[in-house]
């Protein structure tokens, strides 16, 4: 027997199959987020950052992106899916704040947000932040979360922090993923999907790589009782508002770069999504419309999007000396939104006859982004070393709304999502214009110093703004360091915020959000929108007590004013005037008393405060493997400073949506991790508390009759509210893999693994019975636990 053989059958398993390698730890890892310094460790950074591997995001579980990172980074919440349009569209809140001012980047460049606007009550309403999961997984190599307030860097939107999404680029072979599980309690929630990824060199220099994700999820659906059921006798769980949408998503992105000529390379992306939704809406009883529906009906919201984004640009080397970068990114997101099983019940009783599937609207949402930088390293006087990073950049944004079917907003609408009327439709668009400076001084060997500065000019009446930052770091030995940053920071009003307006009807009451220049915004008292304007501060302490452990601990304040949120909560008849002045027509099976309308506006000031604390560690015995622990907790703390007037003199804010803005986010969020790994096994498990949340929820329909409070019935009150406590929670996350040969993975898991659910509310603030958890609260969720197989390939 050949000597070779013979040693390979003596092998242990572990050598025969030997693993495919591990990134360093995270804190070990170079970022690019943040800093205009070369070769940075995340450790290093003079800003708290850190790093979200692919592997991490692997582990997770989870088949959508943003699900996988509000995993892995507890300053990260995402809000509750499951109340009918406020499931279309998946954005993140840092530390407690609006997904509009989180800054996301795709390989260092803004990229476009949805042209979903939530219109949902809760912290979110009104915000159109970036839909993470129109990114596919696969296609991602590392996430760097900034924590600190950089519009100095980055332009307006960073006020909370700046999320990198960096794609793999010269990962070569073929990679194969399939996972599927679903909710194991209730046996629906059913999610599937497929990766396929195929990476290429070429040339001297050259990478070419495509990645494909195919998703779909089932609807997931609580246990409910409407209460109605014992009245007209249908099926008591027949209302699944609360409940998950279903969606079918396709994903596709390419990365591909290669040297141009000497000193010149040339790199793009494009990312390209389609996604089909639907989300229930509340049930309709069979008296709604008995000649059509005789056993009632959920109407259901639909969305078809497409949303996709290129990047090309050229960097070189040697411009007069400086490094240079020129791309150009365009990105837009397109959604056609309707409803099927579905009436206009107005206009069923005035002609006989409805469509029961409508077009409601139209929406794009376009962003075209040019920039130029450029970067130089020198030394002053031999003795201070600098960067120097300068850039410009232009960006063009446009807004289009399109009037719906005449039949889904003539008469009242189509039920559940009513129509866009043409007085509403319209295109809008604005230029910005914005150019940087950066210096990063070491002044000595520890010392460091990051001054920024940077100038916005936009076209639609934003006017001009100037921001900076100033971030400095002292070492005093190369295991402890302490660091700090000032700044300050701006954000425009969207243009979804300045135009976009609905309204909703049901057999009985109707609601609407109105734009706060429409007539009926003004009536109300709507003001023009001012931008916000923010000053942070932050300091913290960072230390690797011993080799590969680190820890940093980070203290900051935000304090943003003239906060842009929904204003000038209206109910009654002046609701009814305002909505017809925009004119849009009620169903006359509507009471005027349970009409209610708003807007958007400049609300008032906050003060967010926090603590974050991260922590990792890594070890390696012989005999039981690899353990690589981590901690993370934050604490967040948002309190309203003052609370602006509208043009009559009223607050914009009542005791109900100044608690969306306050207490929605929990007040801490810690995470622990431990991952282990031993010759072709590994095992995951996690620990996530969410701490207190609470809001004040509105008394329904199984409020006592006879209860009133400040002269008014209890039931719809528009003064008094129930207050609702979510409680702290711990929700437990475990995979376990095996690896039977070096390019196949195969591993099963659980999150949630104990089922662990929100406290349902009582029965007077839960509408008809079927809605018994409090969606307003970016607490945890309510589909319980979900278990799950996946499979991954290497060649």
């Amino acid at each position: 027997m050949p000597p070779a053989l013979h040693t390979a059958r003596t092998l242990p398993a572990a050598r025969l199959n030997p693993p495919k390698s591990e990134p360093p730890a995270q804190q070990e890892a170079v970022i690019v987020t943040g800093t205009h310094a070369g070769n940075r460790r995340a450790y290093d950074s003079v800003s708290p950052i850190s790093v979200i591997s692919a592997q991490s995001l692997r582990r997770t579980g989870q088949v959508n992106l943003i699900d996988a990172i509000v995993r892995l980074d507890p300053s990260i919440t995402a809000q509750q899916v499951g109340k009918g349009g406020a499931s279309l569209a998946s954005t993140l809140r840092m530390r407690g704040l609006s997904p509009n001012e989180v800054l996301v980047l795709v390989d260092g460049k803004r990229r476009h947000t949805t042209a979903t606007i939530s219109t949902s009550s809760g912290p979110e309403k009104g915000s159109s932040g970036v839909d993470l999961n129109m990114i596919p997984t696969s296609a991602v190599d590392h996430i760097e979360v900034l924590r600190d307030g950089a519009a100095a860097m980055y332009g307006s939107d960073a006020i909370a922090g700046v999320v990198n999404i960096v794609l793999k680029k010269k990962a070569t072979g073929f990679t194969a993923s399939a996972q599927t599980g679903a909710n194991a309690y209730n046996g629906d929630g059913w999610q599937a999907q497929v990766n396929l990824g195929y990476g290429t060199t070429f040339g001297n220099n050259g990478y070419f790589r495509i990645d494909g994700q195919y998703t779909h999820t089932d609807h997931m659906i609580p246990r409910t009782y409407d209460v109605g059921a014992r009245v007209q006798h249908f099926p008591p769980n027949s209302n699944h508002i609360n409940s998950t949408p279903e969606e079918t998503r396709g994903n596709i992105a390419l990365s591909f770069g290669t040297d141009i000529t000497e000193g010149v390379r040339g790199y793009g992306n494009i990312i390209y999504t389609h996604r089909h939704n639907e989300a229930y809406e509340n049930y309709r009883y069979p008296s709604a419309l008995p000649a059509l529906y005789p056993y009632g009906y959920s109407p259901i919201e639909t969305n078809d999007e497409n949303d996709y984004s290129a990047t090309l640009g050229l960097k070189g080397d040697n411009l007069f000396g400086w490094t240079w970068d020129l791309s150009t990114t365009y990105g837009a997101d397109n959604s056609r939104i309707g409803t099927i099983n579905t009436a206009n019940v107005d206009l069923y009783q005035h002609t006989g006859s409805t469509p029961t599937s409508m077009m409601d609207t139209k929406y794009n949402l376009a962003q075209w982004t040019n920039n130029f930088d450029v970067k130089k390293e020198f030394n002053i006087a031999h003795a201070v070393p600098v960067t120097v990073a300068a850039g410009a950049e232009h960006r063009l944004e446009t807004y289009q709304l399109w009037a719906g079917d005449v039949a889904s907003y003539q008469r009242g609408g189509a039920q559940g999502y009513g129509g866009l009327m043409p007085s509403n439709a319209g295109k809008w668009g604005r230029d910005i214009w914005a150019a940087y400076l950066d210096g990063d001084f070491h002044f000595t060997k520890k010392w460091e110093v990051d001054f920024a500065g940077r100038f916005e000019h936009y076209t639609d009446g934003s006017g001009n703004t100037e921001t900076g930052k100033v971030s400095t770091r002292y070492n005093f030995t190369r295991r402890i360091a302490i660091r700090g940053t000032f700044s300050n920071a701006f954000e425009a009003p969207s243009l979804l915020q300045e135009h976009f307006s609905s309204t909703n009807t049901s057999v009985t009451s109707a609601s609407a959000l109105l734009s706060p220049n429409s007539p009926g915004g003004r009536y109300l008292g709507g003001q023009a929108l001012k931008p916000e304007r923010s000053t942070s501060a932050e300091g913290g302490i960072v230390i690797e007590p011993i080799d590969r452990l680190h820890i940093s601990a980070d203290v900051y304040q935000i304090n943003i004013r003239d906060r842009i949120y929904v204003g000038g909560s209206t109910y009654g008849q002046v609701a009814a005037d305002a909505i017809s002045l925009s004119g849009a027509e009620l169903p006359t099976t509507v009471s005027p008393q349970q009409v209610s309308a708003l807007y958007f506006a400049n609300v008032g000031s906050t003060r967010t405060q926090g603590l974050d604390i991260r922590s990792d560690y890594s070890y390696t015995s012989r005999r039981f493997g690899t353990f690589t622990p981590s901690l993370a907790l934050s604490l967040t703390r948002t309190r309203l400073q003052h609370i602006n007037t509208d043009a009559y003199g009223n607050p914009y804010l009542n005791e109900q949506t100044a608690s969306y803005l306050t207490t929605t986010s929990p007040r801490s969020k810690i995470i622990l991790e431990l991952h282990w790994k031993y010759h072709n096994w590994d095992a995951t498990v996690r620990q996530t508390r969410y701490g207190e949340t609470s809001d004040m929820l509105t008394y329904q329909d199984q409020t006592p009759a006879g209860a009133t409070c400040k002269g008014q019935p209890l039931a719809y009150s528009n003064v008094c509210w129930s207050k609702f406590t979510n409680t702290p929670a711990w929700l437990t996350d475990l995979e376990i893999g095996y690896r039977p040969i070096s390019d196949l993975h195969i591993a099963i898991g659980a999150n949630n693994i104990f089922n662990v659910r929100p406290r349902k509310v009582p029965l007077d603030v839960n509408y008809h019975g079927a809605s018994p958890y409090d969606l307003n609260a970016s607490g945890i969720s309510f589909t319980g636990g979900y278990y799950y197989g996946r499979i991954d390939l290497t060649l």
